[in-house]
C-alpha cells in the first residue's frame, strides 16, 4: 500500500461569495478554476420568468439551469458546518464502518454495525448518517457530530436508501424483496410498499423538479420511472444490451439528461428522463460503476471498477475528456467528493482499501487500508441544503 502524508493545505480561494440560503446557494466566483482545476463554475443564467414548479414541500430550485447550484466548494449548511470532516467506509464483509480522517489519510476509528453494510447515507435533514445493513435487516444511525453509533432500527432488506426531495419519506431500495419501500424519513416506519417486476433495484436520482425519479435494476438490466408524489412506478424499460447491469444514476446539471453507469456494458447510458426514451451508450471503461459531479457542475467522475480507472465527462463539451489510472490498479467503486472539491474519494471494493484522488490532476494522493469489501463510502459533511440519499446527493 502507498500513502501520501503530505498535509500541506493549499490556500483558500479568495472571493467566494457566501449566500445565505440555509447556508448554501449561488454560483461560484471566477476563481473556481483555481480550486477545482476546471474552467470555472457554470455562470448563472439571465433571470428567467419561468420558475420550476417543484414537488410540493420541496425547497425551491435555486437555479433552473443547475440542479447542483447549492453544492459549491465549502458552502456548508449551518446544520453541518461544525461537524468534523470524515470519510465513513462501510466494509460489507467485515460488518464494520472504517472512519478516515481526510487530513491525515488514516483510519481513526472502526465502528461495528450490522450484517453486510452496503452504503452510508446522509439523511434528508443532514443530521444523521444511516448505515444500510442489508443482510442484518437494520439501519445503524451515526451522529456525524460525535461520530458515535446509535440504536439500530429494524428495516428489511435495506440495500440502499434515498429521500424524497420534500423530506417527507425515506425510500428503501429493497433489492431482494423487489420493492420500493416508502418510510417516514425520521422514524423509518413503513408507509407504502411499491412492488416492482424488475430484479435488483439499487440506485436512483431525481428530476430537477423532484416529481419523478429514475431507478436502476441491476439484475434484470432494467430502468424504472417512479412518480414521487404518487409513490408509484409509471414506466419501465429494458436496456438495449444483452446482460446489462445498471448501477449508479445521476442527472445532468441542466436536468435534461440522466446518466446510468453499467458495469457489464462498460459505459454510461444517457437518456431523457422526461420522455423516458431509449438510451444511448457512452463507453467509458470496464466495470463502469459510480458517478460523481464536480463542485463546479462542469465534470462528472466515472469509476471503472473493472480496470482501476476514472473517466472524466465534461457536461459543457458533452464528451469524455480524460482518464485517470490508479498507479497500482484497484477496484474503484462508490464514494464522493470532498467539501472543497479538491479530492475524489472512492472505495476499492475488492482490494480492502480506499483511494483519495486529486481532482485537478488525477494523481492518487493516498491508498488507505480498510476492512473487507468496502462499498458505498460517504464523505461528510458536504455542501448542500438537503440530501437525497445514497452516498450523498445534495441539492
Amino acid at each position: 500500500m502507498h500513502r501520501n502524508r503530505n498535509l500541506i493545505q493549499r490556500a483558500l480561494i479568495a472571493g467566494v461569495a457566501l449566500t445565505a440560503l440555509a447556508g448554501c446557494g449561488g454560483a461560484a466566483d471566477d476563481h473556481a478554476d483555481e480550486a477545482l482545476g476546471t474552467k470555472g463554475a457554470v455562470k448563472p443564467a439571465p433571470p428567467q420568468e419561468k420558475t420550476v414548479k417543484g414537488l410540493p414541500g420541496m425547497p425551491p430550485v435555486l437555479d433552473p439551469t443547475d440542479v447542483y447550484a447549492a453544492d459549491r466548494p465549502g458552502r456548508l449548511s449551518p446544520v453541518v458546518k461544525d461537524f468534523p470532516s470524515r470519510v465513513y467506509v462501510p466494509n460489507t464483509n467485515s460488518n464494520t464502518v472504517s472512519v478516515i480522517d481526510p487530513a491525515t489519510y488514516e483510519v481513526i476509528e472502526t465502528i461495528p454495525v450490522g450484517a453486510q453494510p452496503q452504503h452510508v447515507v446522509p439523511s434528508w435533514d443532514l443530521k444523521t448518517l444511516w448505515v444500510n445493513n442489508d443482510k442484518g435487516n437494520t439501519l445503524t444511525p451515526i451522529d456525524p457530530k460525535t461520530g458515535k453509533a446509535g440504536k439500530t432500527v429494524d428495516v428489511h432488506d435495506p440495500y440502499n436508501l434515498y429521500f424524497t426531495p420534500n423530506g417527507k419519506y425515506a425510500i428503501v431500495m429493497a433489492s431482494l424483496d423487489r420493492e420500493l419501500v416508502f418510510r417516514d424519513a425520521h422514524t423509518m416506519k413503513r408507509v407504502k410498499s411499491e412492488p416492482v417486476s424488475c430484479y435488483g433495484v439499487n440506485h436512483a436520482d431525481f428530476s430537477l423538479d423532484g416529481r419523478y425519479f429514475i431507478v436502476s435494476c441491476e439484475f434484470s438490466g432494467e430502468l424504472l420511472k417512479v412518480d414521487t408524489e404518487k409513490m408509484k412506478v409509471v414506466a419501465q424499460q429494458k436496456l438495449p444490451y444483452d446482460g446489462a447491469m445498471p448501477q449508479d444514476v445521476k442527472i445532468s446539471p441542466d436536468g435534461k439528461k440522466f446518466y446510468v453507469a453499467d458495469m457489464m456494458a462498460d459505459g454510461v447510458w444517457v437518456l431523457d428522463g422526461d420522455t423516458f426514451s431509449k438510451p444511448t451508450l457512452l463507453p467509458t471503461g470496464k466495470g463502469c460503476h459510480g458517478l460523481y459531479v464536480s463542485r463546479d457542475s462542469r465534470e462528472m467522475y466515472i469509476s471503472n471498477r473493472g480496470e482501476g480507472t476514472i473517466s472524466i465527462f465534461d457536461f459543457t463539451q458533452n464528451r469524455l475528456t480524460k482518464k485517470w489510472h490508479l498507479p497500482d490498479g484497484g477496484s474503484p467503486d462508490m464514494g464522493g467528493v470532498s467539501a472543497d472539491g479538491k479530492v475524489l474519494w472512492l472505495s476499492g471494493r475488492y482490494n480492502s482499501e480506499v483511494y483519495a484522488i486529486d481532482t485537478r490532476t488525477g494523481i492518487q494522493l493516498a491508498r488507505i487500508p480498510v476492512g473487507s469489501g468496502p462499498h458505498g463510502l460517504a464523505v461528510y459533511p458536504q455542501p448542500g441544503r438537503y440530501s437525497l440519499g445514497h452516498t450523498g446527493i445534495f441539492r
